[in-house]
């Protein structure tokens, strides 16, 4: 199976979208909890737990848009889709499902 260089183009521009609302969403969930709201002790340390989980993922999620950006600026270079560790082609498969991937699934492993 060959890398269809279009379709992955398609499927980075659809993740960027994606990953940029989920970004949009998170940064409304991570808003700093007010001292002077009027919520228990216990609803507090909820939120300030939910708070703790959300800015998580947040780094996580721009970390993904960086590189789906970065990915979508290198799709046309000669070696997109070669793993920058073994210099192997990177599955087809592994390319659909991260297209961000910078590494065949063998060397992401080790």
């Amino acid at each position: 199976m060959r890398v269809n260089k279009t379709e992955i183009k398609e499927l980075i521009e659809k993740q960027i979208a994606v990953v940029e609302r989920k970004i949009d969403s998170l940064k409304d969930l991570t808003q700093a909890i007010a001292p002077d709201d009027a919520i228990g002790r216990v609803s507090r340390m909820d939120a300030i737990n939910n708070k703790s989980v959300n800015d998580a993922a947040l780094r996580q999620s721009e970390t993904k848009l960086q590189k789906l950006h970065y990915a979508l600026d290198h799709i046309n270079e000669p070696d997109f889709g070669i793993c920058v560790s073994c210099k192997g082609a990177i599955q087809p498969g592994r390319l659909v499902l991260m297209p961000e991937s910078r590494k065949c699934i063998k060397c992401a492993q080790k």
